[in-house]
């Protein structure tokens, strides 16, 4: 494990110890959360514009526009179940 010092305005590490405290948890714990958060957002947009790369805007395209007609599809069911629903 690594030590390190890092320098945050005033107002930031206030606010820090106040979410740590009411968290009931360590300020070292409030920052091995915040670099998960970052590393899994960096690992998830590196794996993103791998497959992006590899992938094909037309068939990407495609497929959002199944799910579109698939989703309104949906919504026309229930529309005609509510509706028979507020009739009874």
């Amino acid at each position: 494990m690594t030590a390190f010092t890092i320098r945050l305005p005033d107002e930031a590490h206030s606010r820090l110890r106040e979410v740590a405290k009411q968290r009931k948890i360590s300020m070292n714990k409030i920052f091995e959360e915040m670099t998960t958060i970052i590393l899994t957002e960096f690992d998830a947009e590196a794996r993103f514009r791998m497959r992006a790369s590899k992938g094909s805007a037309e068939h990407g395209l495609e497929l959002l526009n199944t799910l579109r007609k698939r989703h309104k599809e949906l919504d026309e069911v229930g529309e005609s179940t509510n509706s028979k629903i507020t009739q009874q």
